[in-house]
C-alpha cells in the first residue's frame, strides 16, 4: 500500500503530481513522510463578541444574508452576516468565486482570521473557512493546524486536503523501534505518531509525537554509526596491533618535545594510549582548535607506534597541509634516526616510486601525503596507525580504504570546532577526545566587524602594520568575479588593491584552481617575507603557518559559517605580535549582525561553533553532502538528552546482540547509510 503511486490514490492533476515529484514525493510513503515544519494554533474557539481588533481567532456560526457584487476596480467580492448566540459581525471575501459553489445561507461554518475596523463596524476580511459535516473533522481551521513546506504551486491547505484522508495508511508503516524500546521510555507507536505530527489532537499528543519520531531518527543514526564500529572491530578480532606504551618509550617522546603537554592534550593523549593496548582497533577523533596542539598529540601516537615495530601513516587534504605537516612531523621527530617521508601527487614519478617501495617493504616509517596514499598501487608492510586530518574533507569511503590496510589503528583529528552532540552524529562509530583548552600564552585575536565607512581606515591600519614589519591576509569567497553574484573576487581584489590601494607595497595571489607549484612558489615568498600582503580564496584556511602574518581581512564576512570565519581568523596570532581580524560584512541584516556579534565577542571556537548551530542548522554550518551530516526530520541536533538517550539504548542493544540477529530490520537499517530514517 505505502508504495503505490499518487496518481492511484488522490485526485488530482498531473501538474500537482509533477510538483510533488519535483520535491521527491511519488508514492503514499513519501507523501506522509512529508512532515510539517510548523503549526498554527488555532484550537481556542472564542465568541463574536470578545473578538478583538488585529487578533487572530477563531469563531464558529451561521452565514446569513449571503450576496455577491463586483467593486469599481472589478473585483468579485463576497459579503455575508457571520452571527453565533453573542452577536454578529460582517465577512468579506475577495476574488474567490468558487465559494459561491460551497457557501450558503444557514450554513455553519467556522472561520479563522482577524478583526479589521473602518470607520464605525469592524469586519472578518477574507478569513480562512471550514464547513464541518457530520463525520468530517476540521483540517484548516479550529485546531492545531499542520504548516507545510510549500512550492508556487503546492500550499499547505492542498496537503492537508490530500494528506488527511490517507492517514488510515499509517497502520502500514512497520514500527522498526523494539518494543521494550518503547515500553522503557513510553514512547508512542510510529502510526499514531505519524497520525499526530501531521494532524495533532493536542499540544501534548504533538510533543509526544514528535520525541518518539526525534528518538528514533537519532537512535538509527547511532545505531548504523555504532554497528559499523562493532563490525570493524569484530572483522579485525586476531589481526590488532597491540602497541607499547610503556613509561620509558612515552619519556622518550616527551623529552624531545620543547613544552610540556597541556592537561587537555594529555587527557586525550591518555584515552589514545588506553586505545592502543585494547584487543581491538583504535577508532576515535581528537577535536582541537586552531593551536591547541593536535599535531603533537598526533606525532607521539605516531612515535608509539613506530617504536612498537610498525609503520604509521598521516593523510591531510591538500598539499599545503601535508607539507607543514611533513615539517611538523619532522621536527618533532628528527632525532630518532626514523625515515619520514612525503607523499604528494605533485612529486616526480620516481620520487613517488622511491617512497612507495620503501612504504611497502617497511623501510619508511613514516608516511606524511594526500590523497595519494588511497591510490591502488599503494601499500605498507605493517601499518600500525593511521592519522587522518581534517576528516570532515574526506569520504567514508576513503577512510574505509585506509581501514583496509590490516585494520590499522584510526585516529581522526579536526582543527573545525563542532559541538559536541553533533559530533557523536556526524563520527558516532567514533570515540571523542577534545583539546578545549589553548597552550598558555596564545594571544587573543583583536576582531572587528568594520562599516563600509570605516573601510579607509582598516586600510590604513594594515599600511602601520606593514610598516613595522608585519604582513597580511586578504581573503575573499570567490575566485573569479561572477554574473550573478555580486561578491569580491581574489582576483579582481587583488587588481584593485595592487592598482589603487597599496600600489607601493608587494601583493601575492593564491587560489585553488592555480598550479601547484605556482601555490608553493607565493606561499615561500609570503613565508620568507618578499610580500607584504597575500590576497586569497579560503585555500589557506588550513595549513598555512606564518607567524608574521598579524591581520586578515574578510570580504564578505557573512557569506561564511563562523567555524570558517573563526579557522580563517585561526591563520594569525601565531607568532609574538599582537593580532587582528577585520570582518567586513555585505548585508546589514539582523542574521548577519548576530554572526559578526558572535565573532567580535568569542575567541573559542566551540563557543562559536555552538552558536552557528543554533543560528544556522547543521546543514548550512558543515554542508549536508559535504560532512554527511543527516537531514533531519524531526530531531535537533541540540539537544544534547534525546542524544544520549539514544545512543545509550543503540550501545545497549549492540552489546546485547551486536550482529543484530534478533533484529533483521534493524541489521537492515543499520548497514543503510544515506538516509536519516528509512521507514
Amino acid at each position: 500500500m505505502l508504495e503505490r503511486k499518487l496518481s492511484e490514490v488522490i485526485r488530482t492533476n498531473k501538474s500537482y503530481l509533477n510538483a510533488l515529484e519535483e520535491n521527491g514525493i511519488t508514492n503514499v510513503r513519501e507523501l506522509l513522510l512529508n512532515f510539517p515544519w510548523r503549526y498554527s494554533d488555532e484550537s481556542e474557539f472564542v465568541n463574536v463578541i470578545d473578538l478583538q481588533v488585529n487578533q487572530q481567532a477563531t469563531v464558529q456560526g451561521t452565514i446569513s444574508e449571503l450576496f455577491t457584487k463586483n467593486t469599481g476596480t472589478g473585483k468579485l467580492m463576497i459579503k455575508a452576516k457571520f452571527s453565533d448566540d453573542t452577536g454578529s459581525i460582517e465577512v468579506v471575501w475577495f476574488n474567490q468565486n468558487y465559494l459561491r459553489q460551497i457557501l450558503k445561507n444557514g450554513m455553519k461554518i467556522v472561520l479563522t482570521g482577524k478583526l479589521k475596523w473602518s470607520g464605525s463596524k469592524g469586519s472578518f476580511m477574507s478569513p480562512k473557512y471550514e464547513v464541518p459535516g457530520a463525520k468530517a473533522q476540521l483540517i484548516h481551521t479550529g485546531r492545531l493546524v499542520p504548516v507545510y513546506h510549500e512550492s508556487q504551486r503546492i500550499t499547505s491547505k492542498w496537503l492537508r486536503e490530500k494528506i488527511q484522508p490517507l492517514l488510515y495508511l499509517t497502520q502500514f508503516f512497520e514500527d522498526p523501534l523494539p518494543s521494550q524500546i518503547l515500553e522503557k521510555h513510553n514512547l508512542m507507536p510510529l502510526a499514531e505518531a505519524l497520525r499526530q505530527v501531521h494532524f495533532p489532537e493536542s499540544d501534548d499528543l504533538l510533543q509526544s509525537a514528535r520525541h518518539r519520531l526525534g528518538f528514533e531518527e537519532l537512535f538509527m543514526l547511532q545505531l548504523k554509526a555504532l554497528y559499523r564500529k562493532t563490525m570493524y572491530q569484530i572483522e579485525s578480532e586476531g589481526n590488532h596491533k597491540i602497541i607499547d606504551i610503556s613509561p620509558e618509550v612515552i619519556n622518550e617522546f616527551m623529552a624531545v618535545l620543547p613544552f610540556k603537554f597541556t592537561d587537555a592534550q594529555q587527557k586525550s593523549f591518555d584515552e589514545i594510549c588506553s586505545d592502543l593496548t585494547k584487543g581491538q582497533p583504535m577508532s576515535r577523533l581528537l577535536e582541537g582548535d586552531v593551536g591547541s596542539g593536535k599535531t603533537a598529540v598526533a606525532a607521539a601516537a605516531l612515535f608509539l607506534a613506530v617504536k612498537s615495530g610498525y609503520q604509521a601513516v598521516i593523510m591531510v587534504p591538500t598539499e599545503i597541509l601535508a607539507k607543514q605537516h611533513y615539517k611538523t612531523i619532522f621536527k618533532y621527530l628528527k632525532d630518532f634516526g626514523l625515515n619520514i617521508q612525503m607523499l604528494i601527487g605533485s612529486l616526480s614519478r620516481s620520487v613517488k616510486e622511491e617512497v612507495i617501495l620503501g612504504m611497502k617493504t617497511g623501510v619508511v616509517n613514516i608516511v606524511v601525503g594526500t590523497h595519494a596514499i588511497i591510490q591502488e598501487n599503494v601499500g605498507f608492510k605493517n601499518l600500525g596507525i593511521a592519522v587522518i586530518d581534517e576528516q570532515h574533507r574526506f569520504g567514508v569511503n576513503q577512510r574505509a580504504v585506509l581501514k583496509k590496510f590490516n585494520s590499522p589503528h584510526l585516529l581522526a583529528m579536526t582543527a573545525t570546532p563542532i559541538p559536541r552532540t553533533l559530533a557523536l552524529t556526524l563520527y558516532g562509530d567514533q570515540d571523542l577526545s577534545i583539546i578545549d583548552k589553548l597552550p598558555p600564552g596564545r594571544q587573543t585575536i583583536v576582531t572587528r566587524s568594520v562599516p563600509a565607512s570605516k573601510r579607509q581606515d582598516a586600510y590604513s591600519w594594515i599600511e602601520s602594520e606593514i610598516a613595522k614589519g608585519r604582513q597580511s591576509f586578504v581573503v575573499c569567497p570567490l575566485i573569479e568575479e561572477s554574473e550573478t553574484l555580486e561578491v569580491k573576487s581574489a582576483t579582481a581584489e587583488f587588481e584593485r588593491l595592487s592598482e589603487h590601494i597599496f600600489p607601493n607595497l608587494k601583493l601575492g595571489l593564491l587560489h585553488g584552481k592555480m598550479k601547484q607549484v605556482d601555490k608553493d612558489d607565493i606561499m615561500l615568498r609570503f613565508a620568507s617575507k618578499e610580500l607584504d600582503i597575500l590576497v586569497a580564496t579560503t585555500v589557506i584556511e588550513v595549513g598555512i603557518d606564518v607567524p608574521n602574518a598579524t591581520i586578515m581581512l574578510i570580504e564578505a564576512a557573512d557569506r561564511f559559517g563562523l567555524a570558517q570565519l573563526h579557522q580563517l581568523r585561526g591563520r594569525v596570532g601565531r607568532g609574538e605580535h599582537q593580532s587582528y581580524c577585520f570582518l567586513f560584512p555585505e548585508s546589514s541584516s539582523e542574521s548577519s549582525r548576530a554572526r559578526m556579534k558572535a565573532m567580535t565577542s568569542h575567541s573559542d571556537g566551540f563557543k562559536l561553533a555552538e552558536i552557528d548551530l543554533e543560528l544556522r542548522g547543521p546543514g548550512e554550518v558543515y554542508g549536508i553532502r559535504q560532512s554527511g551530516i543527516p537531514d533531519l526530520k524531526m530531531a535537533s541536533l541540540s539537544n544534547h538528552e534525546l542524544l544520549k538517550l539514544a545512543r545509550d539504548e543503540a550501545e545497549l542493544l549492540l552489546k546485547d546482540d551486536p550482529y543484530l540477529a534478533k533484529y533483521e530490520t534493524l541489521a537492515y537499517r543499520a548497514n543503510m547509510s544515506e538516509m536519516a530514517v528509512d521507514y
